[in-house]
């Protein structure tokens, strides 16, 4: 039964956004009663946590492993752009619940990511092994940067990006700022 409640919140947010996130209508979705979900999740914050959480455990990108840096990050933003309705759904939780509480971006981000190394620190991680980036380069912000301007694009334009913002957003921005100097 949690599966289903969490899977018709997800359905809810990703269509109604969070101003349709309510209990009556995921309770409907879900083929269950209000009380039910009270009893589990007290407050709309608590049911948009766990939807999140549970929608990210099951969005993992898969780690590319093409043998070059450069391909891994194009392949790996590729396959998040295949599916901006997902972030786009992160975001209306985001907006919309921003002011009513505990909800911050980073909240939100954290329970759809996990606390785990993702796909990214693992494409990173073969790069540092295969001698493509020198460790000291990587810090967090630099090895944030290639999904922090795709989520900034898809915020801005709604949608998926042009492969051709890719491949700037790799060889123009995150390539120069690791590759080897000297």
């Amino acid at each position: 039964m949690e599966d289903a409640v969490l899977a018709a919140g997800w359905d809810q947010l990703a269509e109604g956004g969070y101003a349709g996130f309510t209990y009556d209508a995921i309770a409907r979705r879900a083929g269950t009663s209000k009380p039910v979900l009270y009893r589990r999740w007290p407050t709309r914050e608590h049911l948009v946590e766990a939807v999140i959480e549970w929608r990210g455990s099951r969005d993992r990108l898969a780690v590319p492993d093409t043998g070059a840096l450069r391909t891994d990050l194009l392949a790996l933003l590729r396959e998040a752009n295949q599916r901006p309705e997902r972030y786009l759904a992160l975001l209306s939780a985001q907006f919309g619940g921003l002011y009513e509480g505990r909800l911050t971006p980073a909240t939100i981000r954290e329970r759809y990511l996990g606390t785990g190394p993702g796909a990214m620190s693992r494409v990173l991680d073969h790069a540092i092994e295969r001698g493509e980036i020198e460790p000291g380069v990587l810090t967090p912000t630099v090895a944030a940067v290639p999904f922090d301007l795709f989520r900034m694009h898809v915020l801005l334009t709604l949608g998926p990006l042009e492969d051709g913002a890719l491949v700037a957003i790799v060889d123009e921005v995150f390539l120069p700022l690791v590759s080897r100097r000297g």
